[in-house]
């Protein structure tokens, strides 16, 4: 049976979705000139089928072209990814992350490399933060601080390994046991920028590193918004965290509102060129983000604790309530024996859902707390 008609459970990319993969690379030269020369969206260009693709991109080498897509052998490239320590994921595996759908350009194929499951990039519970490339030192910590209270909650935290906002929050995202992803913007294999190597080298061991370019190609102008697409895509949640306006983080906010995505920004100092951005769409209506437990009751719908300045009374007030909901106690017990979010589940016997809108619950009611890792601790509050 050829590649082209394996079912959608297969263990391995389909020609076709591969071919295209491969032809994306070999075309993102001219790509970029005609992006530069002509007024096409980035994606505009990556929704053209491979036909019309090399027709509008080519220009004199269409022929070659042609006869390279005509010639692609697939099993060959397999083996060279392989050899490469890259996996591909094509759109017609149930490993393919089905939030990305959701883009009238969804890349055909992904290009992974890293240790952790590709299965990590499927469901609800990604989010993505992006910044500018040069934050104020108050940026920078609330990026380490969002990455690390994220995954301490069992979320996965995606970005773009870009200097400052996107390398603090890989950082931070590490720093709190978790799986980080990074989108890149050149071949999986490529680290850019180089001063970002060792992070780039964490995310290996302990995350995935994504990209719709083959192994080898370089970093193109084009191929940022693009990238931005796919962490928008992937993303339950985009948090701006410090961007000046225009910039490449609005540009992942515009993708994820436009493909229903939920959009967040931490708010700045309003005399700051940085806090333009956040503080934006903020007034536009995005949720203002002051720590990781604000995403948290974004995605779950959990509401949202006593603020600064509440009464300890009502903190007190309102916890027997919250520890008699169904599985809460499990949850406090879970806690106290030292399980992560894994344990937990496993411990309490609920879903990974459950357990991040549970454990928000009872942080907020005051019977946990959070250290400055982001793991939880019995609060003083006990029932």
């Amino acid at each position: 049976m050829p590649h082209d008609a394996r079912p959608a459970d297969v263990a391995a990319p389909c020609d076709s979705c591969l071919r295209r993969g491969f032809l994306v690379g070999r075309l993102a030269t001219r790509m970029a000139d005609l992006l530069e020369r002509r007024s096409e969206r980035v994606a505009e260009v990556l929704a053209l089928p491979d036909a019309d693709l090399i027709a509008s991109v080519a220009g004199a080498d269409a022929s070659a072209v042609r006869s390279y897509a005509d010639g692609f052998d697939a099993d060959v490239a397999r083996g060279s990814l392989e050899a490469g320590g890259v996996r591909a994921v094509c759109r017609h595996q149930l490993a393919y992350p089905p939030q990305l759908s959701a883009l009238a350009d969804a890349p055909a194929v992904l290009f992974v490399k890293g240790a952790a499951d590709v299965s990590m990039l499927l469901g609800d519970d990604i989010v993505a933060v992006v910044g500018t490339r040069r934050p104020s030192p108050y940026g920078r910590e609330m990026a380490r601080e969002l990455g690390r209270g994220l995954a301490a909650a069992g979320l996965r935290v995606v970005s773009g390994l870009a200097l400052g906002i996107d390398a603090e929050a890989h950082r931070g995202c590490l720093e709190g046991a978790g799986t980080p992803v990074a989108v890149l913007a050149c071949g999986p294999d490529v680290v850019y920028p180089k001063t970002n190597a060792a992070v780039y080298g964490q995310v290996l061991r302990h995350g995935l590193v994504v990209s719709e370019l083959p192994p080898g190609r370089q970093p193109l102008r084009w191929a940022f918004p693009a990238r931005n697409r796919i962490m928008a895509g992937l993303a339950a949640m985009t948090v701006v965290v410090e961007a000046a306006e225009p910039s490449g983080s609005l540009i992942t906010s515009t993708f994820a509102g436009q493909a229903g995505r939920a959009v967040g920004a931490v708010p700045g100092q309003v005399t700051s060129r940085l806090a333009a951005g956040p503080n934006g769409l903020v007034a536009d209506g995005a949720r203002l983000v002051t720590g990781a437990k604000d995403v948290v009751e974004e995605l779950f719908g959990v509401e949202a604790g006593p603020r600064v300045g509440a009464a300890r009374s009502d903190r007190v007030n309102r916890g027997p309530g919250v520890v008699n909901e169904p599985g809460a106690r499990l949850l406090l017990d879970a806690v106290e024996a030292g399980h992560d979010i894994d344990g937990i589940c496993l411990e309490a016997g609920l879903s990974v859902r459950d357990v991040r809108a549970g454990l928000a619950r009872l942080e907020a009611s005051g019977h946990l707390r959070r250290d400055s890792l982001g793991s939880y601790h019995r609060g003083v509050d006990r029932p």
